[in-house]
């Protein structure tokens, strides 16, 4: 009988395993997480699960007894510590060795990590996972000041909990814009007021060169030019790093993630790869890029999985991501950066609106805050390449139906 082991615990491996069955796998199936929890997700972690509007039920990706129902062997709080791919074998840090078949490495990214002055200081937080959160949230109380590190997507997005929880945040971005990395100026100026308006602070081409404290714990962040922010809890959200020192030391092809075919094989025939970890080639954007995003781990995961059981599916997709910050969805698809031209339908100041953008007339990207029907309605039309009249992208009165 077959054995499919998957490396991870996240939203690859549980899809992974889900679409194994589905697809009337009828082999052993092994997963390796080095948390002690089942796969689960991680946007609700910056969000709802910080906020504790969700227990970690409401965060698990599907509960314990499924995997067990599905005669899943779970390896919890272990870690996978070396790939033999000559022998099919992952050695565990249990001292334990199993033989797979076929492997699917989905080890996700991890957060990276500032190494200056202070920064072993208690009171200074990541958000990861699960554990990275519940510390957070210890650290929580009203009034109390909160300094962010980093103006990006999840340092915005706990800024809206912690600030609504009566915290008193500061974001520090190095950059001269929020999200400078992800989306437009015009956008960048739209979060930027929303955030303000709300109560956060927010100090741009600010760079943080180290933390002060007493007895252990942190009492400020230090600016590069002499400043001295008082902080009672940090967080720091400078990015990630994929995980791809265990496909590397195997001899795995590895270049800003690790290279899977449009296959979600890596340079193994045996081993294949999914998520955040992946670098891989998109025949609809015509280059290879690395994801952070849900919808590309779930998805890489079901085309890598009918692979290794015998099917032939390709994955090219146009990406999409959200964000939550406050009561607000921003939804996107494509790239905003690819194209030249920007047409905005709805009104930036009532919180509801959608800006297209154009390559030569096609319609290559959306953002969408609080517009689903424009968003769902526009990842069709981008899709298929559409020429939409811009006129009639920007009138509110003309169904985008029409135009898909």
């Amino acid at each position: 009988m077959s054995r499919f082991v998957v490396i991870g615990g996240g939203h690859a491996a549980g899809q992974a395993v889900a679409s194994l069955r589905q697809d009337g796998f009828e082999g052993e199936i092994v997963i390796i997480g080095d948390e002690s929890h089942v796969p689960y997700q991680r946007p609700p972690l910056s969000k709802q699960y910080l906020s504790g509007e969700h227990t970690i039920d409401r965060v698990y990706l599907r509960a314990a007894a499924f995997y067990q129902e599905r005669k899943v062997t779970l390896h919890l709080g272990v870690r996978a510590t070396r790939i033999d791919p000559k022998a099919h074998t992952v050695a565990m840090s249990t001292g334990e060795t199993i033989q797979y078949d076929k492997l699917l490495i989905a080890t996700g990214s991890r957060a990276r990590r500032l190494d200056i002055p202070g920064s072993d200081l208690a009171g200074i937080h990541y958000l990861r996972t699960v554990a990275d959160v519940d510390a957070i949230r210890a650290g929580f109380g009203a009034g109390k000041k909160m300094t962010i590190a980093g103006g990006g997507y999840i340092g915005l997005e706990v800024a809206s909990v912690a600030v609504t929880a009566g915290l008193d945040v500061t974001v520090l971005e190095m950059e001269e814009r929020i999200l400078k990395r992800v989306t437009t100026p015009a956008m960048s100026a739209f979060y930027h007021a929303l955030h303000t308006g709300r109560g956060v602070t927010i100090r741009t081409s600010t760079k943080v060169s180290g933390f002060a404290g007493k007895d252990g714990r942190v009492e400020a962040v230090l600016t590069a030019t002499g400043e001295r922010i008082p902080a009672d809890i940090v967080l720091v959200g400078v990015g990630i790093i994929p995980n791809t020192e265990l496909a590397s030391e195997a001899g795995i092809a590895c270049d800003n993630g690790i290279l899977v075919d449009d296959h979600c094989r890596t340079s193994d025939p045996d081993i294949y790869a999914a998520g955040d970890c992946t670098n891989h080639p998109n025949a609809l954007l015509g280059r290879r890029l690395r994801l952070e995003s849900v919808p590309n781990a779930m998805e890489q995961a079901r085309v890598a999985t009918a692979n290794m059981n015998g099917g032939d599916a390709t994955y090219a997709s146009i990406p999409w991501f959200w964000s939550d910050q406050y009561e607000l969805k921003l939804q996107m698809v494509g790239f905003s950066s690819d194209g030249d031209t920007a047409v905005m339908r709805g009104d930036p100041s009532a919180n509801q609106f959608a800006t297209f953008y154009l390559k030569d007339g096609v319609l290559v990207a959306v953002d969408a805050v609080n517009s689903p029907r424009e968003f769902m309605a526009c990842r069709q039309m981008v899709d298929k390449r559409s020429k939409p009249d811009p006129a009639k992208l920007a009138d509110p009165k003309v169904p985008l139906k029409e135009l898909i």
